[in-house]
Order: structure tokens, then C-alpha cells, then sequence
């Protein structure tokens, strides 16, 4: 079926849409201004039937939301970097709540210095609020991942919020084809929501009421995490029902070129794209290269990439994140899901590139390969690799310099 061409942001919109979403408030922020524009204007023109609220900020927004799910909405918002930071208090809030409503983010790097372009520091930032996480590669995966989300995150052995990830500029402003499911079987699949004890006037309910005893909050935290884990069969039932639907098939992870190969790399988001023409040129030079996509993030699909990285020589991580005094942090969430694994691979490279939309050239997805070859052929301990150019580098220098009165 041929698509229609859309951003990124305009099928989160299309797909919100899809959802019959009953509540949508929001705050406007770069580059995901174009989803709730969107919406506002379907909504002015009667074509979303959705109560459209614009806040003075997005901590407002997110309290909004969540009290909005726990009424029995069906809650659709969405933010961008410093925005998903000022929102960061209520999204513990929200996920304590149970409420299970979504929000999509569109990545870009965080302040300071400020860049518009994305990196994944902002949404990891909130890898332990309790919310959901699944990230997009393709604008078809942003339309087809929120209707998802929504099926999981308001599923009865889950009740948890939901983010949905894509990155800024790269798909938020990108157009590519999409298929957009048909309305009836998208209500087929996402059956209006029930809360499970939905606030009342007229039957009082207590969410979010103070604990002052620790046992009580480990007893709730520890169930929230549990919904978190049970999440991942539930996606996985859900997409197999998308499948036999609209002929899409989803998983926590997704394989490139797998079968034999020898050196693979550990990707997520659209710059996964540059990774499979990577593990294409490889191929094409004898190198046994492949890649395993993360798509689900929160909660970490542990077994699966232990499963799928087992007996591999060595694991190479491209992680579009830096944690200062750390380094990569899907660095560390893979190695943790190796550790006990049997036949592990023998070395698993860390690879830091693309901060703040920074683009990355053939040649630089290239040399993190031929560093996994060269790992393997000397036996050398991995050293982790920063991707930057000479010439980038230099054009820094220059400019260090002329801002200090030296040039």
C-alpha cells in the first residue's frame, strides 16, 4: 500500500488522532511545536474530537495529563529537551499515579551550550521515571509505535504512562511514506479506555496519597517496577494482534543481517539507518557485520539482546548520549545483559557520536566496525571511541580561539 508523505511530527499527530484521544494539553517547544499545531487546528476545525488545552508551562502540562488519565481521558501530549526536563518532577508523579497516558519526544540535545538538533540525553534522562519507553526510527514506526504504546500502557496488567521517542530534525521535519492504518481497525485494536478506578466526584478515590513509612513506598515501588516488566509481553502480544491487522511487525528489538554475523553493532533511532548502510559496505569488504536496533528501551529487553548477542566476537555500542564520568549509557545497559551470558561476545566496544544532531559520515560508522575487526585480530581491551572528524575539531579550535581574542 502506497503512503501518504508525512514528518515524524505529523504522523505523532496523525496517530493521536487515530487514538481518539479525549484530552490533549499542552506547551510549545522546538522541534515538536508542528504535533500540537496540528492537533490545535483539527481541533478548531472539528475534525479531532479532542478538548485541546495550551498550559503556562510544561510542568503544568504533565500534572495536567496525569490528573486528566486518572479522570478517564485518554491523554496525548508532547515535548522536546529542556521541556522534558522541566517536566521531569511530574513524570515520577504520573507514573506513581498509574496513569496511563503518553507522551511523545521529539530529542534534541540538552542545554548548555544550546543546540536545536538531537541527541538522546533528554529522554534517557527520564529512563527511570517509571514511564514506558519506545523509540522510532522511521516516521511510519512514530505513527505506528504510538498506537502501540497506547495499547500497552493502558492495559490492565500494566497502567503505566508512555513515551514514545523520535528524534528532532532528522524525523520530527522529515517527510517519508506512510501508511496509515484505517480508523476502524485501529478502534478494533484500541478499544475506548478504562480506568481502573477512574476519579469521581460522587465515589471518592485516593491516588498519590503520602506515605510516611519506607516498607509502604518499597512495596509500591517495587510494583510499579513489576508492571514495568510485565509490559514487555504485553507489547509483544499487542504487536503480534498489529501484525495480523495492518502487516506491520514490531519487536522489542529488531536484527539487521544477523545470522552469521561476527561484529555487530547496538543502535537505536533514526541514525540507525546509517548503521545498516554501514553493515552493508562491511559486507560488501568480507566483514561478517551486523545490527540489533533497540526499539524498546523502558522496559530494557534484556533477553533479547543477550539472546542475539551471544556468540558474537565482539559488540560494538553507538550510543547518541553521554553520561559525564561515565560514558555511553546503552554502553552499560548492554554489558549488563551480557554479563551472566554463556558464550559471550569476547569484547564490547563503546562508540559516542552524533551529540546534538552532529552528522556522522560513512567513514565514521566505517572505523567503528574496522575497530571491532581490529579488537578481534590483536586482542587488544576496547577503548572507547568519541566520533569526531580533523576537521571538525579544527573548525572548534578556530573558533575557541577567535572567542578568546586570539585569532
Amino acid at each position: 500500500m502506497k503512503g501518504r508523505l508525512l514528518t515524524g511530527n505529523a504522523a505523532a499527530a496523525a496517530a493521536a488522532r487515530l487514538a481518539r484521544v479525549d484530552y490533549v494539553p499542552a506547551y510549545p517547544i522546538t522541534p515538536q511545536t508542528e504535533i500540537i499545531e496540528t492537533i490545535a487546528d483539527w481541533v478548531r476545525e472539528g475534525t479531532m474530537d479532542s478538548k485541546f488545552v495550551q498550559l503556562e508551562s510544561e510542568h503544568s502540562m504533565m500534572t495536567a495529563a496525569g490528573a486528566a488519565s486518572l479522570a478517564g481521558a485518554r491523554v496525548f501530549t508532547a515535548t522536546s529537551s529542556q521541556g522534558l526536563l522541566y517536566a521531569l518532577e511530574m513524570l515520577y508523579n504520573v507514573s506513581g499515579w498509574r496513569a496511563p497516558m503518553l507522551l511523545v519526544n521529539v530529542s534534541r540535545g540538552l542545554a548548555a551550550p544550546i543546540v536545536l538538533e538531537p541527541d538522546h540525553n533528554d529522554v534517557l534522562a527520564a529512563r527511570d521515571s517509571g514511564f514506558l519507553q519506545l523509540h522510532s526510527e522511521t516516521c511510519q514506526e512514530v505513527a505506528d509505535l504510538v498506537l502501540l504504546a497506547y495499547r500497552v500502557a493502558e492495559d490492565k496488567r500494566v497502567s503505566l504512562p508512555a513515551i514514545v521517542n523520535l528524534d528532532g530534525f532528522y524525523l520530527s521535519f522529515t517527510r517519508e511514506p506512510v501508511v496509515l492504518p484505517d480508523q476502524g481497525k485501529v478502534d478494533q485494536f484500541l478499544p475506548p479506555y478504562e480506568p481502573v478506578s477512574p476519579l469521581s466526584a460522587s465515589r471518592p478515590v485516593a491516588r498519590g496519597s503520602a506515605v510516611m513509612e519506607g516498607f509502604v513506598y518499597s512495596y509500591f515501588r517495587y510494583n510499579l517496577h513489576a508492571a514495568a516488566l510485565r509490559a514487555k509481553n504485553v507489547f509483544n502480544e499487542a504487536a503480534g494482534e498489529y501484525e495480523q491487522l495492518f502487516g506491520r511487525e514490531y519487536g522489542p528489538v529488531e536484527g539487521y543481517m544477523l545470522d552469521d554475523a561476527e561484529y555487530v553493532l547496538v543502535m537505536s533511532n533514526s541514525f540507525t539507518a546509517l548503521g545498516r548502510q554501514a553493515v552493508k559496505r562491511m559486507r560488501e569488504r568480507g566483514v561478517h557485520a551486523g545490527l540489533l536496533k533497540l526499539r524498546m528501551v523502558r522496559p530494557f529487553p534484556t533477553e533479547e539482546v543477550a539472546a542475539l548477542l551471544r556468540g558474537r566476537k565482539v559488540v560494538g555500542v553507538f550510543d547518541q548520549n553521554l553520561s559525564p564520568g561515565l560514558g555511553g549509557i546503552f554502553y552499560s545497559e548492554v554489558a549488563g545483559a551480557l554479563y551472566h551470558v554463556k558464550n559471550r561476545p569476547k569484547a564490547i566496544l563503546p562508540a559516542v557520536g552524533a551529540l546534538g544532531g552532529k552528522q556522522i559520515t560513512a567513514k565514521e560508522m566505517d572505523s567503528v566496525f574496522e575497530e571491532m575487526v581490529r579488537i578481534d585480530r590483536d586482542g587488544v581491551t576496547p577503548s572507547p571511541m568519541f566520533l569526531m572528524r580533523d576537521d571538525e575539531l579544527a573548525r572548534v579550535r578556530k573558533a575557541v580561539a577567535i572567542a578568546e581574542g586570539r585569532s
